[in-house]
């Protein structure tokens, strides 16, 4: 199957989150605890001063000094007026795609319109350390089809022959998301992973025996509580939508979206609106 038509993308940017983070990234802004970044602003010290910003130290203590017996020093300072700094960092992010592979929607349209989006991601995260994956489900399990990466080369190979066809084991795709999103931010925890996923909501197959619908509900459960971001994009046909990509967006905290047309363009922007909207949070 050939890779969809790639096109150069926005470049993706985020607004600053509240999230704290070790190690930065190119593209997504992030507050950080480590004596790096910029130095944005201060707040009062919590526990043990960490990062002093001198300036707003001084600051807070200047207006008390009339009152304090400073001694031969000429500035007093009590454990109060300690400020420590606030620095931002750039943060990157794990794009991972799970795409239902199997024939309950048209399959080869879809998997042309992700590889390209993949593509066209892929070049604009080179530079700026973010990654792209891929996970396909379809006939008895799901198949990590490109580990995150930010190789556009790699992602050629992989990309190249993806199958299709049979039934839907939807619970086994969000389960394998939920394993490579874990282990992305167990082995970087500045890394901020966002599943795009593309299905009707219907499954079929089971992992453990319990019914397809209630396994997947319970994997996107999981997956929600771990704190991951997810967005859905409804594949069902508009005349015969019961609402299973809905509930399941629902479960995952995730907003729904039903693409009129699907292309990479589309992918592209869908990503785009979903890491704004995240990097907004209080």
């Amino acid at each position: 199957m050939d890779i969809g038509g790639t096109f150069k993308v926005k470049r993706l940017a985020t607004r600053m989150d509240t999230m704290t983070r070790r190690v930065s990234g190119k593209r997504s802004h992030t507050l950080s605890q480590r004596k790096r970044g910029r130095y944005i602003k201060a707040r009062p010290v919590r526990g043990r001063p960490q990062d002093i910003a001198f300036d707003a130290t001084i600051r807070q203590a200047a207006p008390h000094q009339i009152h304090r017996d400073k001694g031969n020093l000429a500035l007093a300072l009590r454990p109060q007026d300690l400020q420590d700094k606030v620095r931002v960092r750039r943060a990157a992010n794990l794009i991972l795609f799970v795409v239902d592979a199997s024939w309950s929607m048209a399959a080869s349209d879809r998997m042309e319109a992700t590889k390209g989006a993949v593509m066209s991601l892929l070049v604009d995260a080179y530079q700026r350390r973010d990654k792209v994956g891929l996970i396909t489900f379809q006939r008895d399990r799901a198949r990590v089809i490109l580990p995150p990466t930010s190789s556009v080369e790699l992602a050629q190979r992989a990309l190249r022959d993806i199958p299709v066809g049979g039934k839907t084991p939807l619970s086994s795709g969000l389960y394998t998301a939920y394993r490579v999103m874990t282990t992305a931010r167990r082995r970087e925890p500045e890394v901020r992973p966002l599943m795009i996923l593309l299905t009707d909501g219907a499954g079929n197959v089971s992992m453990a025996g319990l019914p397809p619908q209630e396994e997947a509900l319970r994997m996107a459960a999981v997956i929600r509580d771990a704190g991951f971001q997810s967005v859905v994009i409804n594949m069902e046909h508009p005349a015969f939508d019961r609402g299973l990509a809905k509930e399941l967006a629902d479960v995952l905290g995730a907003p729904c979206y039903s693409l009129p047309t699907l292309r990479a363009e589309n992918l592209v922007e869908t990503v785009e609106r979903a890491l704004g909207r995240w990097g907004s949070g209080p």
